[in-house]
């Protein structure tokens, strides 16, 4: 039978409905469902059998089978979790941080709820939604002022905007980075009304290049960016951020430092040297700073700004901070998220991004064995081995600092290792994995122990 017969007896969808309906599983589906997955199971078998994969339309059991799989795929969110078995932390495509149950359970209660948004029960008025972040940073960084926008680009928008539109701003050559995506600093500055002076060499910036380039007429202030996502090794130099200080103050101008992802918690123990915590860059005599929320912090995708009360009253009343304002579940998650630092305890053993950061090499060894020990449960016929690996902060922190950590390596004699990973990222719910000399790794430091079980599952799913 030639390809255009074999298209000829493809059934017409209202058969292909009449049938379905009469299976019980089928016909609990809403109709809509149903009608699209008969139509997306029947282009299938369509462009299956031009291109020659088919030479034949499949029986009516297995058409309903695909049509059933259609109809799965089909009421799954498109926004979904999933088990990050890369050991990469902070990982952007994964979602960035993973919130404290505390954190995610605060968020939910004001989301269902009417909240005290833009509400002072104390006074019976008008408040600012504000006010839930701005006390708690105050304490935790020693700040004037304080307030939160929807990311750290927005941050910086908003700052060029609100402060410095029309002026000059001061920047070192081998600051002007790109954040990710292709969006760059001086494309930010020029969104924002600011013009762009930049001093010294990629490399070497002194501290008299910023004060030659100082333009009492033209010059609105001095920005100071934290290259977090790259180093410049070798022949480099840089003047303390305490030097810049005294010479921002001394012109009367402001200095903004733009720290990127931003960290309440010393990183020292963990080896990273060049991630300032807040309360660190803001004694150096930093007048603004700014800082996202969903990295090192922990917390949602926001972006974080504290310092001089008179710089932050400014960027509040400009209109670009209605537009750039974050909503009540991002303020409750942060809130929250914020809460545990008062007390660094409760901050490391809650917030899921210090503890996976600073999980112990006899904790994920311990982890990586329990894990093993799982997945061998199943009987699923695979090698398993648990091996040394290195896990990344991720998120743009510390690319070049990675962790010492523990993974369970499994091969399948049968799959690819292509093909187990595709099974294992096609599976519900999806694990995502990275591969190594020919083996799939699963590293603990980022899989919780809760999900053992689900990922030993989905292994003996995807050999089966």
């Amino acid at each position: 039978m030639d390809s255009r017969q074999t298209l000829k007896a493809i059934p017409k969808v209202d058969l292909v409905l009449e049938a379905a309906t009469a299976e019980p599983g089928l016909a609990a589906l809403p109709r809509h469902i149903l009608v699209e997955s008969i139509r997306r199971a029947l282009e299938k078998i369509r462009a299956g059998i031009l291109d020659g994969r088919l030479t034949s339309v499949p029986g009516q059991a297995q058409l309903l089978a695909d049509i059933a799989a259609e109809a799965k795929a089909e009421q799954l969110f498109s926004l979904r979790p999933v088990i990050n078995a890369t050991g990469v932390v902070l990982h952007t495509n994964l979602g960035r941080a993973v919130l404290s149950a505390e954190a995610a359970a605060h968020a939910a209660a004001v989301a269902s709820s009417y909240s005290t948004l833009e509400y002072d029960t104390a006074e019976g008025a008008r408040g600012s939604r504000h006010a839930h972040l701005e006390k708690i940073l105050t304490r935790l960084t020693g700040c004037e002022a304080a307030m939160a926008v929807n990311n750290n680009a927005a941050a910086v928008m908003l700052i060029m905007a609100a402060l410095f539109s029309g002026r000059e701003l001061i920047v070192s050559r081998g600051e002007l980075v790109e954040i990710g995506g292709a969006f760059r600093i001086p494309d930010i500055m020029e969104l924002g009304g600011v013009a762009l002076k930049a001093v010294g060499t990629t490399n070497r910036t002194r501290l008299r290049d910023y004060a030659q380039a100082i333009d009492r007429e033209k010059t609105g202030g001095i920005l100071k960016v934290h290259t977090s996502n790259f180093r410049i090794i070798g022949y480099t130099e840089q003047p303390e951020l305490r030097e810049l200080s005294e010479l921002a103050r001394a012109g009367g101008l402001p200095l903004v430092y733009d720290l990127g992802s931003g960290t309440f918690t010393d990183l020292l123990p963990l080896g990273i040297q060049d991630e300032p915590t807040v309360r660190q860059v803001l004694k150096e005599g930093v007048d603004l700073i700014c800082f996202s929320g969903d990295k090192l912090l922990g917390g949602t995708q926001a972006g974080l700004v504290a310092g001089r009360r008179d710089l932050i009253t400014l960027m509040k009343a400009h209109p670009l901070a209605r537009a750039l304002r974050v909503d009540k579940m991002t303020l409750a998650a942060l809130e929250a998220t914020l809460k545990m630092y008062l007390d660094p305890e409760e901050a490391f053993s809650k917030i899921p991004t210090l503890a996976m950061l600073f999980a112990s090499p006899s904790e994920l060894k311990a982890k990586a064995e329990a894990l093993c020990r799982t997945i061998a449960a199943t009987g699923a016929e695979l090698e398993l081995e648990v091996v040394a690996t290195e896990s990344q902060t991720g998120g743009g922190a510390a690319p070049e600092k990675p962790l010492p950590s523990q993974a369970v390596a499994l091969k399948s004699e049968r799959l690819s290792e292509p093909l187990l990973e595709e099974r294992l990222r096609k599976n519900e719910p999806p694990v995502i994995v990275r591969t190594f000399q020919g083996r799939l790794l699963l590293d603990v430091r980022t899989i919780r122990e809760d999900q053992f079980d689900l990922v030993a599952a989905a292994l003996k799913n995807a050999v089966a």
